[in-house]
């Protein structure tokens, strides 16, 4: 299957799942339904060429097949189910590619998102549905994604499903205030699937580009229905500055490039100025939040046009409010980096030993391989390799641990007399 078509595929998935579910209820069915379509697609258009109407087409055969599905499970609903495809709704059909789209269909998708992110799903949950059903990534590509096996991450996502709907999921916008604690959930789900693109927890890939690709798409598609909620737009902006830096962070070779060391030069400019757009007009708001305030200690970042030029008062400063909103040892293992950063590798330590106390991160690599990084500028050179390795050994990530053995490596090396 071309590039352009499986594209196309992911884009038009979710609308058709939307409008499906939206006219028969019945998420899981619908889902299953959308899926076989997608595969239909996949097999016909490459030789058969593009439909006129590829919403309407995907749409027509998902209702087919929703039919039967409905037909199998609800026998006494089989005249009403049959008479519903003869007659499809014109709501139901999606306009063509190149019409506009009706204003209900992004309300729709949005609607899928919220679904997806039902509070009574954990996390890994909410991040599998959302891609599978929102994201229009099949259970194959996530199971890759996610480094899990196809079998676990199918029944991950059955299981899902069938919670949602004990739970009482329906395809419609929560009131006001279970809409509010949906949106944080929402947001933090997104916030996850850029995280583990952006920085795989395991593996031989240090990024991955279809799991950030599909945060930022989820991000900006969520920012347009709630332009006005400023966390909305601080999770967009933290987004496109972060991912700015991706073609500097690996080498030729995919190995990690640390911060310090980047080629600035190659950091996505167009990304970086619509991120600080992003913040120019939400910070002055006065309603800061974490996205908010991540966002703005990337932008500093950016901001630098050398490592030496950063700006780490500043901050500094952010990280400090950051920490007093959210109680997040990875905050504060960050902080420690940066008060280190401005005002000595000791006044680092200490701040990290906080985070080293804290039970949630007992085991976490991360730790170690702060601990070694100030270390080593501390001129504790011995220990620092010591801490390195333990960091390698506790990390999952191939590039991660190449990186933390080499830097080791390098300071058992002798000096030189």
């Amino acid at each position: 299957m071309s590039r352009p078509i499986e594209d196309l595929l992911r884009e038009l998935a979710p609308r058709v799942l939307a409008a499906l579910t939206r006219r028969y209820g019945h998420f899981d069915l619908a889902e299953e339904a959308v899926q076989e379509a997608q595969l239909a697609a996949a097999n016909q258009w490459p030789e058969q060429g593009v439909p006129d109407n590829p919403p309407g087409w995907l749409t027509t055969v998902a209702t087919r097949r929703l039919t039967d599905l409905l037909r199998s499970e609800q026998a006494r609903r089989r005249r009403e189910q049959q008479e519903a495809f003869r007659a499809l709704p014109g709501d139901l059909l999606a306009p063509a590619a190149d019409e506009p789209r009706p204003p209900g269909d992004q309300d729709d998708t949005l609607l899928l998102l919220f679904l997806c992110c039902h509070p009574a799903l954990n996390p890994p949950a909410q991040v599998a549905l959302t891609l599978r059903a929102v994201g229009g990534l099949t259970t194959a590509e996530i199971a890759r994604a996610l480094l899990l096996p196809e079998a676990t991450l199918a029944q991950r996502i059955s299981r899902a499903k069938k919670r949602v709907l004990e739970a009482g999921g329906r395809f419609r916008m929560p009131g006001d205030d279970e809409r509010a604690r949906r949106l944080d959930v929402v947001l933090h789900v997104v916030y996850l699937i850029f995280n583990e693109g952006y920085t795989a927890t395991a593996g031989e890939s240090l990024y991955r580009g279809d799991l950030c690709a599909e945060a930022i798409r989820l991000a900006r598609m969520t920012h347009r229905l709630a332009p006005d909620v400023p966390e909305v737009s601080g999770l967009l902006a933290e987004l496109l500055l972060t991912d700015a830096r991706r073609a500097a962070r690996t080498g030729p070779d995919g190995e990690l490039i640390p911060l310090a060391e980047q080629d600035r030069g190659r950091w996505d400019r167009a990304m970086i100025d619509e991120g600080i757009a992003l913040l120019t007009e939400t910070l002055p708001r006065r309603r800061p939040g974490p996205y908010q305030l991540q966002a703005a200690i990337a932008a500093v970042h950016a901001e630098a046009a050398r490592f030496e030029d950063t700006d780490w008062a500043q901050i500094v400063a952010l990280y400090q409010v950051l920490d007093r909103l959210a109680d997040n040892p990875v905050v504060t293992l960050n902080r420690a980096v940066a008060v280190a950063m401005l005002s000595g590798p000791e006044a680092g330590l200490a701040v990290l030993e906080t985070v080293a106390a804290d039970r949630r991160m007992a085991g976490h690599h991360r730790v170690h391989a702060v601990r070694g990084h100030l270390l080593e500028r501390a001129g504790e050179r011995t220990t620092a390799a010591e801490e390195y390795r333990t960091a390698a050994r506790l990390t999952t990530s191939l590039p991660e641990r190449r990186y933390l053995r080499g830097r080791a490596a390098r300071l058992e090396v002798a000096d030189p007399a």
